[in-house]
């Protein structure tokens, strides 16, 4: 079995983003490890993350993550989960309270490889982050703020990249939402 079978719709992924394409190789790379979807794998682990839309798709659910000290989409380890996009549908609940939202788009959304820096008790580390795209289909005020965040909110579109600075991930994924 290849490795992008470990991740669905990892092995026809396809994207038109130059920084995104070099991701796809190191993703395989990673996936030849038993343990790529355990936190303790290092250098990197699989973590899964949704970029969610509001109905009216002018909006973006983002937390303002406590240890990174920035707003970022929710998401999370997959803590040997290997079905990402469940992992990712875990962390919205859990880091926004969110529970009705489905895929906007099928599969996968985005890739993107990051550096986590060092903790007291954990080493300088990447996340090789499947991230989804979503869309509520209820109440978007249904949201609170877990342990793990400072605040979560719907953010405007326009709005983000003032926010997030030249984090070319988010400005890529700004890109792609443009695009749907």
């Amino acid at each position: 079995m290849p490795a992008s079978d470990r991740i669905e719709g990892l092995g026809v992924y396809v994207t038109t983003y130059e920084d995104e394409k070099p991701f796809l190789d190191r993703f395989c790379e990673l996936l030849g490890s038993d343990r790529c979807f355990h936190r303790d794998h290092l250098p990197g682990h699989i973590t899964g993350s949704a970029w969610i839309l509001n109905k009216s798709r002018t909006h973006i659910l983002l937390v303002h993550h406590a240890k990174l000290n920035k707003w970022l989409q929710p998401g999370g380890h997959a803590d040997g989960e290997e079905n990402v996009l469940s992992v990712a549908m875990r962390e919205v609940n859990e880091e926004t309270g969110l529970v009705h939202f489905k895929e906007l788009v099928p599969g996968i959304f985005d890739l993107d490889i990051h550096t986590i820096p060092a903790r007291a008790d954990f080493p300088e580390h990447l996340h090789y982050d499947v991230r989804y795209a979503l869309i509520a289909t209820d109440d978007e005020n249904d949201i609170e703020v877990s342990e793990e965040s400072h605040d979560v909110k719907w953010i405007a579109l326009a709005d983000i990249p003032a926010l997030c600075g030249n984090n070319t991930s988010i400005l890529r994924m700004i890109a792609k939402t443009k695009a749907i």
